[in-house]
């Protein structure tokens, strides 16, 4: 069965503070580790008032000090954003002092508006058209020093830190395939391009000293709670949120309405028919017939499992429902 990870944007809610999400979020890294989840992620996004995550080395760190056996990483660092050396640094110092138990996911995106991308790397020069030269110069900084190098990561060299492409359309399918890297597609926001890029990436996947076979990680959305009916009231927190960011209004994650998606606006509520399209939201059966189905759809190796809910509690909750359907359905095949 389909192994099943965490990726958690450290949200602050209406009310609260970064303090307590970030305290959040190894709550829920610990609670993620005995449920049998893999993976931990983190994800990269600046001047978002709702998101904690911006210094996401920091918070990687944070969270793997805390927990003992789960996977730590990044979903991801957006490396046009970075030099490659600085980010070898980062990830070779965290590996270091969690040996093995480090992932670093890599993205070509900004992760914010770009007056703040120009604040972060002073030269957009600098930017996504170079990211596939950016990657290959990063991994070679985990690569054992040759004799005569130069410039050297350390911590980094020899490390071994496993590197993941990240992509929401073609481009990132092609350049994993290319490099023998495993692949996320960024499905719980943006899938249009979904199917395609898990096309070409597979077609095209040339095997690697990391990797021999492909390996498709998936985003997805999964809210569960006791009954249908409550986890469509947890998910209208998202829908918020996603309605407030893409009308220029980004802001803390709020609480749930009642009926919010009913009064929204036909424009909006086709944007997150299309951009939420691939999101788990339900009672524990149902939960367990959408993650089913959509592996099946898919074939995907691993899901990535996000769920920006308001409540703390309710959050861990839906992720113990979605533990016990996966336990459900790996004992079923």
């Amino acid at each position: 069965m389909t192994v099943l990870s965490v990726l958690d944007l450290s949200p602050i809610v209406e009310g609260s503070n970064a303090s307590q999400s970030l305290a959040n979020s190894l709550d829920l890294a610990r609670h993620a580790e005995r449920l049998g989840y893999r993976r931990y992620w983190l994800a990269e996004h600046h001047n978002m008032p709702g998101i904690a995550s911006a210094a996401t080395s920091v918070v990687i760190a944070h969270v793997a000090g805390g927990t003992r056996t789960i996977r730590v990483g990044a979903g991801g660092i957006m490396l046009p954003n970075h030099s490659p050396l600085v980010i070898a640094e980062q990830f070779g110092t965290l590996n270091a002092l969690h040996p093995g138990r480090i992932d670093l996911g890599l993205g070509r995106a900004p992760g914010t508006d770009m007056a703040t991308a120009r604040a972060l790397r002073r030269n957009l020069d600098a930017g996504a058209d170079n990211f596939p030269q950016d990657v290959v110069e990063l991994m070679g900084y985990f690569q054992p020093a040759e004799d005569g190098q130069r410039i050297r990561a350390v911590p980094g060299e020899g490390e071994k830190v496993p590197i993941w492409i990240l992509g929401s359309s073609l481009y990132g399918a092609q350049l994993a395939a290319m490099l023998g890297l495993p692949y996320a597609f960024a499905s719980h926001f943006a899938p249009a391009e979904l199917d395609h890029a898990l096309e070409i990436y597979r077609s095209r996947f040339q095997p690697s000293e990391q990797l021999d076979k492909p390996y498709v990680m998936l985003g997805l959305n999964v809210f569960a709670a006791s009954s249908d009916a409550e986890a469509r009231l947890l998910f209208t927190s998202l829908q918020q949120a996603f309605v407030n960011l893409r009308t220029g209004r980004p802001g803390r994650l709020p609480p749930p309405v009642e009926g919010y998606e009913r009064d929204l606006d036909p424009m909006a509520r086709t944007m997150l028919g299309q951009a939420l399209s691939c999101a788990v939201v339900g009672s524990p059966e149902t939960v367990r017939q959408g993650i089913e189905a959509f592996v099946g759809r898919t074939g995907a190796d691993e899901l990535m499992v996000t769920a920006q809910i308001f409540d703390h509690a309710a959050r861990v909750r839906s992720f113990e429902i979605l533990a016990d359907a996966h336990k459900s359905l790996s004992e079923a095949a």
